[in-house]
């Protein structure tokens, strides 16, 4: 699973898999509605009466152009002598997708040639109820559905397309339109409804060792004149300078603002080439409207019949955390209001949400033991918080945490402080940030501490005198409870979590890489003795044995687990519990001389990367490849978050020379 090159505007996002065919195709929000579900926009090309779809037989080559969300793919077919070079790119300010295919002719002979674009769309998810058909007026094919219009397009020179066809697919035994095209011609049938797709062709003419050029796009709007208005301005600019102008864009926005917020430090080419791949990643996954999505890669309904296309508020938050210090507060401010308008009444999150602000699907019972519960992982409604002071103290934009201060960041903290076991201080029982066990968690109790912390400050600021001794006294409350019930003497380390049965507390001693939240959300200084203790105890237990390296979760990691040999293997290897522990090295470091395990670390993260810089939830342990979902939101915005401290710390490190 993986999607090799992601492309997007913040109302459209597309992906690609490894042969550069699109894959998804989501409007009007950045993860819904997916229009493909994973199905192929094929291309092919009829040359010398022989017809070659693309696909694994061609040699590729895909990446992107330098700093940008514009791609630059090489296709070669030495059997039939021919190569396609490719850009494809979203409109940064408008909802069209761009691409241009040059055809190079390989041969020594003059030859004709036709290329075909086929679209098996499938509407708001579904096959059911589609239209496609041949607009005359705009000499284009155009899919409908209610309020979900796609008008497609090209030109090749002057001339448009050559021959379209609608059809039936997957139903009753017919295929589809594609089919119909490796005949090299077109059946002309100007529309067809239900499970339908489409297919269009260029004629090229490709003189020896010549090429010809086609330009494509698709237009998505809400309605027919939309379409009809994106598809005129196409015409009217030039598929060349709309490419162009989205390019300087992105370039622009990468360049710009991360280097106003990055002290001027010399790093390796390789990370910084990540660090701005994963700037423009994390962007491609976060809506207009502030949703900020996990990840987009459809594969993974193969293998739970749901996707990644949520905003988790941990992993948003945690993201949004990371933006603020690269400086991208206009973005992260839409996750904020997106926070406030979605927070239940009572002051917490729910477990995750769709990028429309509706409650997303889930797995959290709502009763336990003929008990009722929330269904929530507090850790969600405290990192929002928790970040909102880090956004703050990087943007200094008081007025807007003013409009934030009643309706989300009071009425969370209040809920933090109520939802507490009254014995012991701590928070009450939620489920763990992998979404697996519920408990009293070290990581959410660390969070929670941050957030009431950062609300006290806020509650400072405006003279709310009583919430700022409220929020004070319950984080104290906490970090004491913390340090009696979740650090353990015996072991000398803090552990996963505590649950109560019948008044009996009863520890979980699993070795959990998110104990690093313990400093990192400001409970005790990274250097603390209980802190070290932990922070080795998470790389001697979780460190990879095999050759592939890096830190598994914690310990007994059964999500995609490749073997049970658990003493070398206690999980597969994510990217973001190595930049955690890669984080605490940083943190501890005293000198230059202290940051050489740190960038190991980096540089391991760098190395398992795949196509041009995207990075995967988590590794194989063997395979040494991608598992999972990717790229991964959070797997990125965690890494430009871990460059961000480097060079702070090596910055610091230069002064005191």
């Amino acid at each position: 699973m993986a999607r090799d090159l992601v492309i997007g505007n913040g109302n459209i996002l597309i992906n690609f898999d490894q042969h550069a065919i699109m894959r998804d195709f989501y409007y009007p929000y950045v993860g819904s509605e997916n229009h493909l579900n994973g199905h192929k926009m094929r291309i092919g090309v009829m040359i010398d009466d022989n017809f070659y779809w693309v696909d694994e037989s061609w040699e590729q080559e895909l990446g992107y152009k330098k700093n940008s969300l514009v791609t630059d793919t090489t296709l070669i077919n030495s059997e039939a002598e021919l190569e396609l070079e490719m850009i494809d790119a979203v409109h940064y300010n408008q909802d069209i997708y761009l691409k241009k295919v040059k055809v190079k002719n390989l041969s020594e002979k003059e030859r004709s040639c036709k290329l075909f674009f086929s679209h098996d769309f499938r509407i708001s998810g579904s096959d059911i109820g589609n239209t496609a058909l041949y607009e005359p007026m705009l000499q284009g094919v155009m899919h409908y559905k209610g309020k979900r219009y796609f008008l497609i397009n090209g030109q090749n020179g002057t001339d448009g397309i050559y021959n379209y066809s609608t059809g039936i697919k997957g139903f009753k035994g017919a295929e589809g339109t594609w089919r119909d095209a490796e005949d090299g011609d077109l059946a002309s049938n100007p529309i067809a409804q239900g499970s339908v797709d489409s297919t269009i062709s260029f004629k090229l003419k490709l003189s020896s060792n010549g090429s010809s050029e086609v330009d494509y796009w698709i237009a998505a709007g809400t309605k027919y004149q939309e379409v009809k208005d994106l598809n005129n301005y196409v015409l009217e600019h030039g598929i060349d300078k709309l490419i162009k102008e989205t390019d300087n864009y992105w370039s622009s926005w990468v360049n710009k603002n991360g280097a106003c917020y990055i002290p001027s430090v010399e790093i390796p080419e390789e990370w910084q080439k990540l660090f701005n791949r994963s700037l423009l990643t994390v962007r491609t996954q976060i809506d207009n409207r502030g949703a900020i999505t996990a990840a987009n890669d459809s594969d993974i309904l193969d293998f739970n019949r749901d996707h990644y296309s949520y905003l988790w508020p941990r992993d948003g938050a945690l993201v949004a955390y990371y933006l603020d210090q690269a400086g991208y507060h206009t973005v992260t401010e839409r996750f904020f209001n997106f926070c406030k308008d979605v927070i239940n009444p009572d002051g917490y999150l729910l477990h995750k949400y769709n990028p429309d602000g509706s409650v997303g699907s889930s797995w959290h019972p709502w009763i336990r033991d003929g008990k009722i519960q929330l269904p929530i992982q507090e850790d969600e409604t405290a990192l929002v918080i928790f970040a909102l002071g880090n956004y703050y103290r990087q943007s200094g934009n008081l007025e807007f945490i003013q409009q934030l201060y009643e309706p989300l960041i009071k009425k969370a903290a209040d809920f933090l402080v109520d939802y507490r076991d009254q014995k012991l201080k701590l928070p009450r029982p939620s489920y763990d940030l992998w979404e697996e066990r519920r408990g009293i968690l070290t990581f959410t109790t660390a969070a929670v501490y941050g957030a009431l912390q950062e609300a006290a400050t806020f509650a400072d600021m405006f003279g709310d005198k009583k919430k700022v001794d409220r929020y004070q006294k319950a984080a104290q409350e906490i970090k004491e409870g913390m340090l009696s019930h979740l650090y353990d003497q015996d072991l000398g380390r803090f552990i996963r979590m505590i649950s109560t049965v019948d008044d009996q507390i009863i520890n979980d001693e699993a070795v959990e890489s998110s104990l690093f939240g313990v400093y990192y959300f400001g409970v005790l200084p990274p250097d603390d003795p209980r802190v070290v203790n932990t922070m080795q105890a998470i790389e001697e237990k979780l460190w990879v044995k095999t050759t592939v390296g890096g830190i598994a979760r914690y310990e007994g990691d059964y999500y995609f687990r490749s073997t049970d040999y658990l003493e070398r293997v206690p999980g597969n290897p994510w990217i973001i519990s190595t930049l955690w522990l890669a984080d605490w090295y940083i943190e501890i470091a005293k000198g230059k001389e202290d940051l050489k395990r740190a960038e190991e670390l980096i540089n391991w993260v760098v190395d398992h990367t795949y196509s041009d810089n995207l990075l995967p939830e988590q590794i194989h342990p063997y395979k040494n490849e991608g598992l999972s979902v990717a790229p991964l939101t959070w797997s990125h915005a965690t890494f430009v978050g871990i460059m961000i401290k480097y060079q702070n710390k090596l910055a610091e490190f230069n002064k005191k020379c």
